[in-house]
């Protein structure tokens, strides 16, 4: 029997005992990032946000396994927030689209969460209205045409099915109730309220795709109203796909148990936990960002030495050539070793001791 199943759903309940110390822990630790990051100049906050909600798209994504082009979604995040970055890529369809989502939750975190408001962010995830190659509906509750909808893996004839969701003709009466609770329900912390929400609506499971990325975004919402701020400087998303075993075992385990969900706000409250620990790391990345732009000070640099400086900054994959400057910067070989040897003579690179084309080149430590 699974929890929808269950003859007091959808009254979700918990022991409030065994989280009230986790979630003050958490809030605490919510409480001290904030203001971690507030000490920071306007600058280096709107940096720490950028990477935090491209790093929540992308993981969020990629947890349903689709991977999305980083620099794409960052593109396309500094876009909507009027912000400079330089060297921009045009991002795709796909991108914008759940990008759109992410920021209208967290941006607009006070609005109410509407079916309408439900049905835009479905359908800026599936702007061609398929899935891959299957058409779906957009915009509106699956309608079990193809069957009932349910979470599977495994080959052909060899298939497990981890959960059924309610059938089409309640989804309805299902999501009015859960609308109603989310809007006017009784006064729950909106960290546990994010985590309460995340559960039911999964469970609803009320399109033909998309239900995690969806679930996940309204809780982003639920954390964005726990801190009264549209800014967001950790990524559950990123924390859950880290954790991405242990989030579909518990959510299988909850979802066929009874309506106790005690065990899953434990272990998302932890997740959360960890999520703004995680931040830190990101703090500090910045402000070695910050440091780095601060010790270039006013030298002249042209845009695509600022792009791939700021690649290096974050993280580049593989070592640094000519060939691949001149890829990156759709620029030609002679170009990209005009550009890197300017650098090298003013400090800012370092030439590895290869020669020929395994020459490679590193920020120098400053």
């Amino acid at each position: 029997m699974y929890i929808h199943e269950q003859g007091d759903w959808p009254k979700l309940h918990w022991s409030s005992e065994a989280l009230t110390g986790l979630l003050a822990e958490v809030r605490h630790r919510q409480g001290r990032l904030l203001g971690q990051m507030q000490a920071l100049g306007f600058g280096l906050q709107e940096e720490a946000v950028l990477r935090t909600l491209t790093e929540d798209v992308v993981e969020s994504s990629a947890i349903e396994g689709q991977e999305l082009d980083p620099a794409a979604v960052r593109s396309s995040i500094a876009r909507r927030l009027g912000m400079d970055v330089g060297g921009l890529k045009p991002a795709d369809g796909d991108v914008q689209g759940v990008v759109e989502m992410m920021l209208d939750a967290t941006r607009n975190y006070d609005k109410p969460l509407t079916e309408e408001r439900l049905f835009g962010w479905h359908a800026s995830l599936f702007p061609t209205g398929r899935s891959g190659m299957r058409r779906i509906t957009v915009g509106g509750w699956h309608n079990d045409s193809d069957g009932p909808m349910q979470v599977i893996s495994g080959p052909v004839g060899k298939e497990r099915v981890h959960f059924e969701a309610p059938k089409a003709p309640r989804l309805e009466k299902e999501m009015t109730g859960f609308l109603d609770w989310f809007n006017n329900g009784p006064e729950v912390d909106p960290v546990l309220k994010a985590g309460i929400a995340h559960l039911w609506f999964v469970t609803i499971h009320p399109f033909d795709d998309g239900n995690g990325r969806i679930a996940r975004a309204i809780a982003d919402l639920c954390l964005a109203r726990s801190e009264k701020s549209s800014q967001r400087f950790y990524s559950m998303s990123a924390q859950i796909r880290q954790e991405r075993k242990e989030y579909y075992d518990l959510l299988e385990h909850t979802q066929k148990g009874e309506t106790d969900i005690t065990k899953w706000l434990t272990w998302f409250l932890e997740c959360l936990g960890r999520a703004i620990d995680g931040a830190e790391t990101l703090l500090a990345s910045v402000l070695t960002k910050a440091r780095f732009w601060e010790s270039i000070g006013v030298s002249p640099l042209n845009d695509r030495q600022r792009l791939i400086l700021n690649k290096l900054l974050d993280g580049f994959d593989g070592k640094l050539t000519s060939s691949k400057w001149a890829k990156l910067t759709k620029s030609s070989q002679d170009t990209a070793q005009r550009d890197i040897t300017d650098l090298v003579q003013r400090g800012i690179l370092i030439r590895s001791e290869e020669g020929g084309r395994s020459t490679s080149y590193t920020l120098a430590r400053r």
